[in-house]
């Protein structure tokens, strides 16, 4: 078996799942297959794993991992966002259990060729998915000076947006900035290095360029309703994310779900009933323990949070 990239939260993934009967199971971000083949050992009475990512490597990787279970797996190719259509292509209506984990895999950020990484010299691409035909070089080459501006205030929540985005335009004017470097080096005069912060000064526009090109926010917003809809009673949707404006989008959704109210701001001046979809399992988000973030940075900033259908 090769060597599979730390999932994170696991422990917590496994806990969250422990007391439901997985015989039909959907791990959206298959990614290396860490978080399938801990739950395919778990629950030895599934049936059907769909292991779903748009990133063929990845797909790769996790055939290779998951293949002591391999008659139960089936990978699909494809964004998570299309949930309901695959499983209708599958001719399967409802499921047990559904994981999503948000974001650009460690795997991803270790290929230069993908462009994610400002410490790896690469093309500027950011695309999770290779049919995709937006690129970060498009994107920071072409766009408009306000809708960078935009991107990297908004994904990004960078302080210095403005700044960033004028000195993008001022460089390209002169020449095209194709590569990773190309772009840390016009970016390093106006985000100065913050010792207090303890991370690169690049960070956030790589991330906002990341969220940009695939079209991350607007998935996530999407898919939680359908993949509500799929789960079968007493099913479970588990979800993990990595940065504030993820976290913000399940947990608002799920709240939402969980509501008897469609909304609390009224309609002349009473709140319209509902019925509650769900029953959340986390009020706080689960977070990795002191131990795992020592062992595995990236998981400092993981977030999962678990609902239950009703």
């Amino acid at each position: 078996m090769s060597k599979v990239h730390q999932s994170v939260l696991m422990k917590e993934v496994i806990e969250s799942f422990s007391s439901c009967s997985l015989r039909i199971f959907i791990d959206g971000t298959a990614g290396a297959g860490g978080h399938s083949a801990a739950l395919l050992a778990a629950h030895p009475e599934i049936e059907r794993l769909i292991a779903i990512d748009q990133d063929p490597l990845a797909l790769t990787v996790a055939a290779e991992n998951l293949a002591p279970w391999s008659e139960k797996v089936t990978f699909v190719s494809g964004n998570f966002e299309n949930l309901e259509k695959f499983l209708d292509q599958l001719e399967i209506s409802t499921v047990d259990g559904i994981l999503l984990d948000l974001g650009v895999s460690s795997m991803q950020l270790d290929i230069a060729e993908k462009g994610f990484s400002f410490s790896k010299e690469g093309p500027l691409d950011m695309r999770m998915d290779p049919r995709n035909p937006l690129t970060a070089a498009i994107v920071v080459n072409t766009w408009p000076q306000k809708e960078l501006e935009r991107i990297f205030r908004d994904y990004g929540e960078e302080r210095h947006w403005r700044a960033a985005a004028r000195a993008i335009v001022q460089a390209r004017a002169e020449k095209q900035i194709l590569t990773t470097q190309q772009l840390v080096e016009v970016l390093r005069p106006v985000l100065r290095f913050n010792p207090a912060k303890r991370i690169h000064p690049c960070t956030l526009v790589f991330q906002a360029l990341r969220i940009c090109v695939n079209k991350e926010l607007d998935v996530v917003e999407r898919v939680i309703p359908a993949a509500i809809r799929r789960l079968k009673k007493g099913g479970r949707l588990g979800i993990i994310s990595f940065h504030s404006l993820e976290d913000g989008i399940v947990k608002n959704l799920f709240r939402h779900a969980a509501s008897d109210k469609w909304d609390t701001r009224g309609l002349a001046g009473l709140f319209r009933d509902k019925d509650p979809e769900v029953r959340l399992l986390t009020r706080k988000p689960l977070v990795a323990n002191d131990e795992e973030v020592a062992a595995n940075p990236r998981s400092r900033s993981a977030k999962l949070r678990v609902l239950e259908k009703l």
